[in-house]
């Protein structure tokens, strides 16, 4: 049984209650959007900035130099575009839109650095990658002292490479994957032993490995020159690349899935299998496509352990076998302007190739483990609502 409280109502001789002071209203800060008025100001800073700077190396100091020059015109643009939007915001607001700029700039300076190489290595190599002959003819009835027209390719180093990244995956993947299941899932007192190696391996350059597998399987075990020795040189540089980033995605799945699992009555084993490894695909294959990427145009080790041949070589068990890498090196540094065209091209291949695996590795590792995929989620949208209870009092 619960008491109710009387209501008092003031009578007619009470005095006046006052008012209650309302909070006053806070301005929503909206993030990510940036206001006409603040790119007119920029404008302006960076027009007046640079007039400021051309005024002191012009006429005022007896300097030049356009390195010179643009360092003074940021630093002008900087200056004023912060007492201009301190004239109108706050202090912490104008300190914001400075470290906006400054960090914009960074931005844009790396992208254009990214582009600039991309754009040039194409400008230069494109023509080879349009001729058929590029992916279907190779190096063998060629020299600098051919004569013109005769066919030529890259055939064999295309092949070289693709069968060296196979054997790299091969290797690497099953035992950087185990690693990484070793030290997020089951622990113990070595999984930081296995993770302090890991870091270790990361940091290993890889003219490095490429000597370590010459000295041991070329040299010691006598297997020579070969396509397999280039691929485990690159699988030691791979392995700690997938392990690292397996490691990072096994974390992001929900400690809630396994719990349920393991109150389910399934076992670690079976949790992990049917559980936490479909839940986390999309990243495991996100980690496979950047280890690739990683060791895809390596030179070091190539050139150590597969030498380089004129021909095709389909078994990489056996004999020298060219790669992408190595073709490009032996190539540039000929004085045939033939070969220099053919070294261009190979980089545009290879570029390509780093291209379709990163975009790879955007498309299918972009979401979080455990999120549903887009085409999942607008169905899930559109249907409706369950119907909940009432709350009751």
């Amino acid at each position: 049984m619960t008491v109710t409280e009387p209501i008092v109502r003031p009578g007619p001789d009470a005095p006046p209650t006052a008012a209650v002071p309302q909070p006053p209203e806070e301005r929503r800060v909206v993030l990510r959007r940036v206001a006409p008025d603040d790119i007119g100001i920029a404008l302006g800073a960076a027009v007046a900035g640079a007039s400021f700077a051309w005024l002191l190396y012009g006429r005022i100091l007896p300097v030049s130099g356009w390195q010179g020059y643009l360092v003074t015109a940021y630093v002008s643009f900087l200056l004023l575009y912060a007492v201009a939007t301190r004239m109108r915001l706050d202090r912490v607001a104008a300190n914001d839109r400075v470290a906006g700029a400054v960090i914009s700039t960074g931005a844009a300076l790396m992208v254009g650095t990214v582009a600039t190489v991309i754009g040039y290595v194409f400008v230069r190599g494109a023509g080879r990658v349009l001729d058929a002959d590029f992916f279907t003819e190779t190096q063998r009835h060629f020299s600098a002292l051919s004569a013109d027209g005769v066919a030529v390719g890259a055939a064999h180093a295309i092949v070289g490479t693709f069968e060296q990244m196979g054997i790299a995956i091969v290797l690497s993947v099953p035992l950087g994957m185990t690693a990484a299941i070793y030290m997020n899932e089951v622990g113990g007192r070595f999984a930081a032993i296995v993770r302090v190696v890991v870091e270790a391996m990361t940091a290993i350059p890889s003219v490095v490995a490429g000597l370590f597998v010459y000295a041991f399987f070329v040299i010691s075990l006598g297997q020579g020159f070969c396509g397999l020795a280039a691929g485990l040189a690159l699988s030691v540089e791979m392995m700690p690349v997938v392990t690292r980033a397996t490691e990072v995605v096994l974390r992001l799945v929900p400690n809630g899935l396994r719990e349920a699992s393991l109150a389910l009555g399934s076992g670690e084993f079976r949790t992990l299998w049917h559980v936490v490894l479909p839940t986390a695909r999309s990243g495991l294959v996100t980690a496979v496509i950047l280890g690739c990427a990683r060791v895809v145009g390596e030179t070091a080790p190539v050139l150590l352990v597969a030498g380089g041949s004129a021909g095709m070589n389909w078994n990489p068990f056996s004999g020298v076998q060219n790669s992408l890498p190595y073709f490009i090196w032996e190539n540039y540094k000929s004085p045939s302007d033939e070969l220099n065209s053919l070294a261009w091209g190979a980089s545009v291949a290879l570029l390509l190739i780093v291209l379709v695996l990163f975009v790879g590795a955007r498309l299918i590792g972009g979401r979080v483990p455990g999120e549903s995929k887009r085409r999942m989620r607008r169905p899930l949208a559109a249907a409706p609502k369950s119907l909940t209870p009432e709350p009751t009092s």
